[in-house]
């Protein structure tokens, strides 16, 4: 069975999620949003063995310690190629946001395209790779089928909060499709998204009404 772990980083307050498997101890980071230190320090108190970095998507308030880590623990990053564009700006948009130097490198290639990914195994247990662009091109979701668990990203909040989709490379017609196509899974998923608290699919979908 998957566990996890949420820790909030970050200046956007972001959800970093570590998830492994109780079995194996083998585990994955997924949005490591700031605080490569901290999120390190978590890791070694569990005794995990880290597998892969993923990310739900391309904006840098997820990725801020993802070459860190990969550096730390010498470990593959997990991304959709259709966000790379975001990726390799992520400095330079970084410190546009926020509005002071940031101390981070750009990213400037994926090693795992999860574009073409169906699944993340870590042990016997897996993570499914959802595809749902539409915040950003490139945009994915984590299933834990077995736990009932999804780790959103910012396609779905917490009471049918959706992503925004006020960028110039968004669609809200992709977004549309892609939620609906989550509030389809059972009811009982728990919702674990990139900001906030968690919620459920049931409780999301009745809150979403019609696409």
């Amino acid at each position: 069975m998957l566990k996890y772990e949420k820790l909030v980083l970050g200046e956007l307050e972001t959800n970093c999620y570590i998830v492994w498997d109780d079995e194996t101890k083998e585990g994955v980071i997924i949005d490591p949003a700031d605080a490569a230190t901290e999120i390190s320090d978590e890791v070694q108190r569990l005794q995990l063995k880290l597998l892969m970095i993923l990310a739900t998507h391309g904006h840098f308030d997820h990725l801020l310690a993802a070459m860190d880590l990969k550096l730390m623990y010498n470990i593959p990053i997990g991304v959709s190629k259709l966000d790379m564009f975001l990726l390799k700006r992520q400095k330079e948009t970084a410190e546009h946001f926020l509005k002071h130097r940031v101390d981070t490198l750009d990213i400037a290639e994926t090693d795992v395209d999860l574009s073409n990914a169906k699944n993340i195994l870590l042990g016997e247990e897996k993570l499914k790779v959802l595809k749902t662009p539409g915040h950003t091109p490139g945009g994915v979701c984590f299933y834990d089928t077995s736990g009932k668990l999804l780790f959103s990203g910012d396609t779905l909040f917490a009471e049918g909060g959706i992503g925004s989709t006020d960028h110039n490379y968004s669609s809200m017609s992709d977004l549309r499709k892609s939620l609906r196509e989550l509030i389809k899974l059972p009811g009982e998923v728990i919702v674990l998204p990139g900001h906030g608290e968690e919620d459920t699919i049931l409780n999301s979908s009745r809150r979403l009404g019609s696409l």
